[in-house]
């Protein structure tokens, strides 16, 4: 393969009342790139047990492109509790397989091929992963028209102000959401100012290609120099949004590589989330009008 589109980082288990399924960034993101017919691939690491050999079979069977390490510590894990008020709380394990990534001679051929990457603060809680993130960004060939995508995902603390700045540094697409923003905006000292204030100031400060700023019902931005696309969020009908952000991404990154405006990749994005939140799990077979 050759100009592919990777993601790297958490594979995991989301172990819920009712039973467990598989969850995880990265893989969401590749699978649903490679709906829209281009190359893309996995990368992760599972644990030498049961729960990774499911992990690895789950995605071979979707046709996933993987690099799937097996390393000595447990598949990952996040134990999904529900409270009284219906709202989850969620239990990330540490110490798991895939804060343990390794930089194989096979991932440095994987980033010599690489066309797009994307990538969270999540994976990069463990100075494992973080080291083996950074090496991959580091060997992608410096091509003008690479797209590096840090989509950040603030849980349980598993974040600083450092693995921020370099992450941001080190893309030219960075993807957030309307309260990360907040989160960042303290953490930067920048709080008192619009959403959209903030936006262009990151913009700038990093040098971006583009800010997405995902904000829920409210809609969507993309900022790039000098202009925003905003996107108006569709009234669906929910069966559950796990993977809803993953797709958005997936499918604006693939548009954009098909040669698609800023504008006509915001709308498929869109389009395709509102889709993905509609039907059960993160996975679904896309419609042919979303990925032609």
């Amino acid at each position: 393969m050759k100009d592919v589109i990777v993601g790297m980082g958490e594979a995991l288990w989301d172990v819920l009342p009712e039973g467990k399924k598989i969850g995880g960034a990265p893989a969401n993101f590749a699978y649903h790139v490679s709906q829209f017919g281009l190359p893309s691939c996995v990368v992760s690491a599972v644990g030498m047990d049961i729960l990774g050999n499911e992990i690895v079979e789950n995605l071979t069977s979707k046709g996933l492109n993987q690099q799937i390490a097996k390393v000595p510590y447990p598949t990952g894990t996040v134990q999904v509790e529900i409270d009284q008020a219906g709202i989850p709380q969620y239990d990330i394990k540490e110490n798991v397989a895939w804060d343990n990534i390794p930089f194989t001679p096979q991932l440095e051929s994987l980033a010599r091929v690489t066309r797009a990457f994307c990538f969270g603060s999540l994976a990069q809680r463990n100075v494992v992963s973080r080291d083996t993130i950074n090496r991959f960004l580091d060997t992608m060939p410096k091509r003008d028209d690479s797209l590096v995508v840090f989509d950040v995902n603030l849980r349980q603390g598993f974040y600083n102000k450092d693995i921020l700045c370099n992450s941001m540094r080190k893309c030219n697409i960075l993807k957030i959401n309307d309260e990360e923003l907040v989160t960042v905006s303290r953490m930067f000292g920048y709080p008192g100012i619009d959403l959209q204030d903030k936006c262009w100031i990151l913009l700038g400060k990093y040098n971006l290609k583009m800010l997405i700023l995902t904000c829920g019902i409210n809609g969507s931005y993309v900022f790039t120099p000098g202009q925003v696309s905003f996107q108006p969020t569709p009234k669906v009908e929910v069966a559950d949004t796990v993977g809803a952000g993953d797709s958005f991404t997936a499918a604006f990154i693939a548009s954009i590589l098909k040669g698609k405006s800023v504008e006509q990749a915001h709308s498929i994005a869109v389009r395709t989330s509102a889709f993905v939140c509609t039907k059960n799990g993160a996975m679904p077979i896309l419609p042919s009008e979303l990925t032609d």
